[in-house]
């Protein structure tokens, strides 16, 4: 395990944070909410620090204490709220009665939890509009999936009539089926390029409609996606990561013992930490630029000050010099409205610099600095051009 240095707390030991939402049981009379132990350890192992989200009411409001964000690792639940994926042509074919006898079946997910559905969308969203590192697990991979305009299968067996067992209550953690994985997908690697694997199975709800933004990688017998990415925000070594899984990586271990299944089921937490560290130290990199640039423009002005200060308590008569400096400073009762509107004016655009994010400021910043080059090399040019005699 990564561990900051005590005795070094600056910003650059500071370890990522990914933030986890968590889900809540009753407990002698009592709600109480937790996170799977080893989502926790597989981050933790591999350099980040998971940050817990208590699932409470109006948590969903105040996710912005929680910044800084470098990833967010979704995973199991209850069903997600149809409501804010499905439409009735969609789920037309399913009756009262059905609905009734899939929650007698699945007693445990079926109870929706609005303000967890609330808290998740809410970061998924985040995610997909600033590029945060995001992985998915299970109901996490549907909550992506929804965030980004797709649907899910309310209930697999009544909707798809697959012939695939998706969920084994009697045999919870044993039970497996076959997947085929996607060839030059993440997952294709992460499990060495086999073709298909053997993957657990704890749903009875699954993505229908893939939003378009995303390729799947891996299928199920029956056709149902097991995996899913996309391609455009998928580069760890870029802090680049949205990734959702239907199965669970994390707990396909070999009976009675830690060791997993296959040592691609710890390469997902790996490559998503890897991201999550990328993107946090370009945050880093972005920030150190701002800071250096405010600290710069914020010693000009206390030069500035302490010049005119000097010379405004000075009980002797001032020089032509000393006139003409305080002149072009803006110093003189002539021109101080002048001079102190100027000021005014360039707070107000420090202030507007301040609300950008560290991602659009890099971006000027980088545009800048090519119009920079770009009127170097034009003047260079101009310069070498022969001069007409």
């Amino acid at each position: 395990m990564v561990v900051a240095n005590d005795n070094d707390l600056s910003t650059s030991k500071i370890l990522p944070r990914v933030l986890i939402v968590s889900r809540r049981t009753l407990r002698k009379n009592k709600f109480v909410d937790f996170v799977g132990e080893y989502h926790l350890d597989l981050i933790v192992s591999n350099g980040a620090v998971p940050i817990i989200v208590p699932r409470v009411s109006g948590i969903h409001s105040m996710l912005q204490s929680f910044e800084p964000i470098h990833g967010v690792l979704l995973c199991e639940g209850e069903d997600v709220d149809p409501s804010l994926y499905a439409d009735a042509e969609e789920h037309q074919g399913l009756s009262q009665e059905d609905m009734e006898e899939i929650r007698t079946l699945h007693a445990s997910d079926t109870a929706i939890d609005r303000e967890k559905d609330s808290i998740e969308l809410t970061l998924a969203k985040l995610c997909l509009e600033r590029n945060i590192p995001f992985l998915g697990i299970c109901r996490g991979s549907q909550i992506l999936n929804v965030a980004a305009g797709g649907t899910l299968y309310q209930d697999i067996d009544k909707e798809l009539g697959t012939t695939t067992k998706h969920i084994d209550y009697d045999n919870y953690d044993e039970h497996r089926h076959e997947a085929r994985v996607v060839e030059e997908t993440p997952l294709h690697k992460w499990f060495e390029e086999m073709d298909q694997i053997m993957v657990n199975s704890y749903h009875h709800q699954a993505v229908k409609r893939l939003a378009q933004r995303f390729v799947p990688m891996a299928y199920a017998p029956d056709g149902l996606i097991e995996g899913f990415y996309d391609p455009n925000r998928y580069d760890p070594e870029e802090g680049q990561f949205l990734v959702g899984l239907q199965f669970h990586p994390e707990r396909m271990r070999l009976s009675g013992s830690d060791e997993f299944d296959y040592p691609g089921c710890a390469s997902a937490y790996q490559e998503f930490v890897k991201a999550v560290t990328a993107f946090q130290k370009k945050q880093l990199d972005a920030t150190e630029i701002v800071m250096e640039l405010k600290n710069k423009k914020m010693k000009k002005t206390l030069v500035k000050s302490f010049s005119m200060a000097e010379l405004l308590e000075a009980n002797t008569v001032l020089s032509k010099k000393q006139e003409n400096r305080l002149k072009q400073m803006g110093a003189t009762v002539r021109n101080s409205c002048v001079y102190m509107k100027r000021v005014k004016r360039k707070e107000e655009q420090e202030r507007a610099m301040d609300k950008l994010s560290t991602e659009r400021l890099s971006e000027l910043l980088s545009f800048h600095r090519m119009m920079a080059r770009l009127c170097s090399d034009a003047i260079k040019r101009r310069l070498l051009e022969p001069t007409e005699e």
